[in-house]
């Protein structure tokens, strides 16, 4: 590949790159999970039967959710999504495509409302007739995923299997095989390694460079994409650099994901006057999670959201609530070599429960081969003060008390941790009811 880009100008555009193809290179490292760690192919459904250990490698998960997860393509025309009613239980989620933008909502809270339905997933330009039993899913781009949660009504032996049967009744196949369509297997992935995490290394702007051979060309990106010829990504041609710009681009990428990191830590308000719990950046649910503004597509904002996270909703309900801490209460960045304690007030307001979980600052997933990733107020045991106040520990070991107020770190790892709230009660907006800072106490 031959630029005219000097060093610095080459690097530059190669860091706008990678963070431009952050949300759709995500998108398919999921996909490769799917396909890999599952043993699954389109047509397929994975979940999880009980609720999530390390092994599940997304960003920023929790440990309270049984998932369910589909990839879905439909370059050889629309798919149907079959989502069963919602009876005795619940499937919440999304369809999305692959930028990661929301579609539409699923469930009770969704197109169906709770009352199950066929989705019809469109190809990009699709003109064909829409069937008058199937709820039309357009999309701009061919490939997409589902990701939902099966919800039982508690947590009972017999309420769960009936929120885990309703996943076996999820079906989705090519609407051209709709008068005889194919088995859906659903796999179940508990307990499995499932690596859906992106890497900004050499293959980074490999799987960029597939991205964009399979899917149409956005006319917001239309200049973006004419600009990535300079770096060698053009649409319809190999992907092939020599040595020295593969080395330039591996060193571009890794910078990307350190901005990425940075700019994480800072994005959103505080959500107390000075305060380290930062309530989300409000312009993904502004703009339906296109991250499209007057003054073009806001590309950092949008790689920030999707390096952290995946999966929005369409309609950003108020059925949860979370807030984000980098740092401890001294400002320092929160380290695997510290111990830490947060104190939760009593009185938390969250109608559900509520949720501490820790993840990993370079991958925003779990962390790796970690014991205890979350405790939530559903866990039994957690020890609690006279007033109602409980004590969480965050650590490489647990604290002498035992292990239900403890989250795992480890040494050598900087990480971050979302505290959720299901369920969210007028307190926590009113700002009466206030989480304190993370303290290092080691």
């Amino acid at each position: 590949m031959a630029t005219t880009l000097d060093t610095q100008a080459l690097h530059d555009l190669a860091v706008q790159a990678a963070k431009w193809g952050t949300p759709i290179v995500s998108f398919d490292a999921m996909r490769q999970a799917f396909f890999r760690d599952a043993g699954a192919h389109y047509g397929d459904v994975a979940y999880l039967s009980r609720f999530a250990d390390w092994r599940l490698l997304i960003t920023t998960p929790n440990a309270s959710t049984r998932y369910v997860y589909l990839n879905f393509n439909t370059k050889d025309g629309p798919v149907v999504l079959e989502i069963p009613a919602a009876v005795g239980a619940g499937l919440f989620g999304s369809i999305l495509d692959a930028w990661q933008v929301p579609l539409i909502d699923v469930g009770p809270q969704g197109a169906d409302e709770g009352k199950g339905g066929n989705y019809l997933l469109l190809p990009p330009g699709y003109g064909g007739a829409v069937p008058a039993d199937c709820i039309a899913v357009p999309s701009t781009t061919y490939n997409g995923y589902a990701a939902f949660r099966a919800i039982s009504v508690d947590s009972t032996h017999a309420a769960v299997e009936r929120a885990l049967d309703l996943v076996k009744h999820v079906r989705v196949y090519p609407l051209a095989d709709a008068a005889n369509p194919p088995a859906t297997r659903a796999i179940d992935i508990a307990g499995k390694l499932f690596d859906g995490i992106m890497h900004y290394d050499d293959t980074f702007f490999a799987t960029l460079a597939k991205m964009l051979d399979e899917e149409p060309v956005l006319p917001r990106d239309a200049d973006i994409v004419e600009s990535l010829k300079q770096i060698g990504l053009e649409k319809g041609k190999p992907f092939s650099p020599d040595e020295s710009i593969r080395a330039d681009l591996e060193a571009a990428v890794h910078d990307a994901r350190q901005q990425l990191i940075s700019g994480g830590s800072r994005a959103g308000d505080p959500f107390w006057p000075d305060s380290t719990w930062r309530s989300p950046s409000p312009l993904g649910a502004k703009t339906g999670f296109t991250f499209v503004t007057e003054d073009g597509l806001a590309i950092d904002e949008r790689a920030e959201m999707y390096f952290m996270a995946c999966a929005p909703p369409k309609t950003l309900g108020k059925a949860s609530m979370y807030l984000a801490a980098y740092t401890d209460s001294s400002g320092r960045p929160l380290s695997g070599d510290g111990s830490y304690r947060l104190r939760v007030p009593p009185d938390v307001p969250a109608a559900q429960f509520w949720a501490l979980t820790a993840y990993d600052a370079e991958t925003c997933a779990f962390i790796r081969n970690s014991p205890k990733i979350e405790v939530n107020s559903y866990h039994e045991g957690i020890a609690r003060h006279t007033d109602g106040a409980i004590d969480l520990f965050l650590g490489r070991s647990a604290p002498s008390a035992g292990a239900a107020n403890w989250v795992a770190l480890t040494p050598g790892r900087s990480w971050f941790t979302l505290f959720r709230l299901y369920g969210p009660k007028p307190a926590l907006f009113d700002r009466s009811w206030r989480l304190p800072d993370i303290v290092r106490v080691g």
